[in-house]
């Protein structure tokens, strides 16, 4: 390719190809659980940018290319609630979801706001949950049953280790 991907805040300009590639990068999850009806695939345009405005999200591009998105908002108790990692299908297995998770957990924790990060996902989600476990997140809590086909694994770790890692 001879391009690199880089990392960076969306703007308001990047929310219809953000969308579109959470509606691609949802297909496999929708297949898995049998439910095309999961919210990332009926949020709307409206939606997503109510999401850009009040939050924080990150792009990934390779060239002009969104291949990639996460997002997070940091709650008043300082729970950092990220979202939404999705990377385009051929982009996939090559350490893109692990970079923007670890880029919008640093973007969360500037000026110490975060002290936890906290996220949710499938509990057939394998690929997810092995990553999510690498950087260092543990399942809190039962795992809560959405649907009869459909139960979500709650996931944390603390921000205070990333902190102490950077002072260090």
């Amino acid at each position: 390719m001879g391009m690199s991907v880089t990392i960076s805040t969306a703007v308001d300009g990047d929310a219809e190809n953000i969308l579109k590639l959470q509606y691609l990068a949802y297909q496999s999850e929708a297949e898995l659980y049998g439910d095309y009806s999961i919210e990332p695939l009926t949020q709307t345009l409206d939606a997503l940018r109510a999401e850009l405005a009040e939050g924080t999200v990150l792009v990934a591009r390779l060239g002009e290319e969104v291949v990639g998105s996460v997002r997070g908002v940091v709650d008043d108790d300082g729970t950092a609630r990220i979202a939404k990692l999705i990377v385009h299908p051929r982009m996939q297995r090559h350490g893109l979801g692990g970079r923007l998770l670890r880029a919008i957990e640093e973007r969360l924790a500037a000026g110490c706001e975060a002290k936890r990060y906290r996220l949710f996902t499938g509990h057939r989600s394998e690929f997810n949950l092995r990553l999510y476990r690498k950087l260092g997140y543990a399942q809190i809590g039962a795992t809560e049953q959405v649907t009869r086909r459909l139960s979500l694994v709650h996931m944390e770790k603390p921000a205070i280790a990333e902190t102490y890692a950077a002072s260090a």
